[in-house]
């Protein structure tokens, strides 16, 4: 750790606003900080600053500001896009000390209350806080919090606005920017900007809350945000439906969504993520044979909705060509296991090894299209003996795209292959998961010159020595920065994580 005798004087400012056990430079405690969870993105820290407060926030960007000093604002570190980790010795500001949870505000159906009228409600909490506490802590009110992701005890909230995350239920209740009514951050010179409780005329100016959710922390540092809380089903069932194909659980989910939606969810699996889940030790497969494609989805309604589902169900298999099976989930034992099978991706990837992950959305018309030609596009872009494995939130086109065993030397080839054949099919190359550093090269290949302009524009009033989060989002024309390397792929593909 640092101590007030460091030798370095951006480090003794530091901890004199932090605290000097909370400025840390030693590389057992750093190392954590200067890798994200896929192991492949990592740089170097300066030091790793640990602020309790807002106000203490606001302290340690006046100290960088005045040091000319960049840093990384980091939450749970759960990126997977290079956005939340060191590149060239910044300063990591560690957000997870700010974890507090604000008092629950049932809302009255008022818009003075900041409330969902539908009988939801309002809370305000920390950037540092988890999104598992946030649920818990709404649930504990008899209320939901609409944002979920299957890192939900490490991703800090922070983190989803930084990327405006969608997560499980956003077919539902929107990304995270649906689900912030007002945002506290601190400025590049240490400014505190409060929007916690905005006036109720929002057309009051500028929607700064909008601008700065998405925003990956290269603006302002969000400090709290205030939540949209809203009132919970009263019952849910689920269901996963094995389909020869993705077309036809394209078309399932319509059928579905016309006969017992809104979803509440709608998710696509896959052959090889389900062979890799079902794999696991003590993971029961729902089907004898693993489908080419599967989608999972969750109802809400009364307490006859697993019977509807089942009828539903049933209808779209009569419907629809290409329906193998399915299984349907009405207990709560039952719906666990099925979300299991989704959300066991993300870890049964990781003891994999590294691989390419690559967040895109398309649109629903050529989706289908796109997953089938996947295998092909990786293999002639260098992957010849990679494997594919897709999965994602299907309801609103979000797809995570993960091939393991590409050549190092391969990578960048596959991800242009890929990314340009998202583009080509009307899609977005950035999704859920954020710009971060590895896609910044397609924000001006996907975004016309006004656009263009008017980021360079707020990046320049809101950062103008480029102090926050260099090398992130912006491409580096945009940003004032120099050109060069910005993947920090780990040379092997061993899968390293922060412990």
């Amino acid at each position: 750790m640092s101590s007030p005798a460091s030798d370095d004087p951006l480090l003794r400012a530091l901890g004199e606003v932090v605290g000097h056990g909370q400025v840390r430079t030693d590389p057992d405690l750093v190392a954590p900080h200067e890798v994200d969870w896929t192991g492949r993105w990592r740089g170097r820290a300066r030091a790793v600053v640990r602020p309790a407060d807002s106000t203490e926030v606001a302290g340690v960007l006046a100290v960088c500001a005045a040091h000319d000093a960049a840093l990384v604002p980091q939450g749970g570190n759960t990126g997977l896009v290079g956005g939340s980790v060191p590149r060239a010795g910044e300063v990591v500001l560690s957000l997870t000390r700010l974890d507090h949870l604000g008092a629950v505000e049932v809302g009255t159906g008022t818009a003075a209350a900041g409330a969902d009228p539908s009988g939801g409600g309002a809370v305000v909490v920390g950037a540092g806080a988890t999104l598992a506490a946030v649920q818990r802590h709404a649930r504990a009110a008899g209320l939901a919090y609409g944002v979920d992701l299957a890192a939900r005890d490490t991703a800090t909230i922070g983190g989803t606005i930084a990327t405006d995350a969608g997560g499980l239920g956003v077919v539902r209740h929107g990304t995270t920017r649906a689900q912030v009514l007002g945002l506290e951050a601190v400025l590049a010179d240490g400014t505190v900007l409060d929007r916690l409780h905005p006036p109720l005329a929002e057309g009051l100016g500028y929607d700064l809350r909008g601008l700065l959710v998405g925003s990956e922390g290269t603006l302002a540092v969000v400090t709290s945000a205030r939540l949209r809380l809203v009132r919970p089903p009263s019952h849910v069932a689920v269901a996963l439906i094995a389909t020869d194909r993705v077309a036809a659980a394209l078309e399932v989910q319509r059928v579905l969504a016309a006969a017992v939606g809104p979803l509440e969810a709608s998710e696509l699996l896959t052959r090889t993520g389900l062979e890799l889940v079902t794999g696991a030790p003590g993971v029961r497969a729902p089907f004898t044979d693993p489908p080419p494609a599967a989608l999972l989805v969750e109802v809400a309604g009364g307490a006859q909705v697993a019977a509807a589902l089942t009828d539903a169900v049933a209808a779209a298999a009569a419907e629809v060509d290409g329906v193998r099976d399915a299984v349907i989930g009405a207990e709560a034992g039952d719906r666990a296991a099925l979300w299991a099978l989704r959300e066991g991706h993300t870890e049964r990837l990781a003891e994999r090894g590294v691989a390419v992950k690559l967040d895109v959305v398309l649109p629903l018309a050529t989706l289908a299209g796109f997953v089938e030609d996947l295998p092909g596009i990786v293999r002639a872009a260098g992957g010849a003996d990679a494997e594919v494995v897709v999965f994602g939130h299907l309801g609103v086109g979000d797809l995570h795209c993960n091939v393991l065993g590409v050549p190092p030397a391969a990578v960048a080839g596959v991800e242009e292959a890929v990314l340009t054949a998202v583009v080509a099919a009307g899609g977005s190359p950035c999704g859920e998961h954020g710009v971060g550093v590895q896609k910044r090269g397609w924000v001006a290949r996907v975004r016309g010159p006004a656009e263009l302009a008017v980021l360079r524009a707020l990046k320049g009033a809101l950062d103008p020595a480029g102090r926050l989060n260099p090398g992130v989002l912006l491409p580096a024309s945009l940003a004032g920065e120099q050109e060069g390397p910005s993947d920090h792929l780990v040379e092997h593909q061993e899968g390293e994580r922060p412990a």
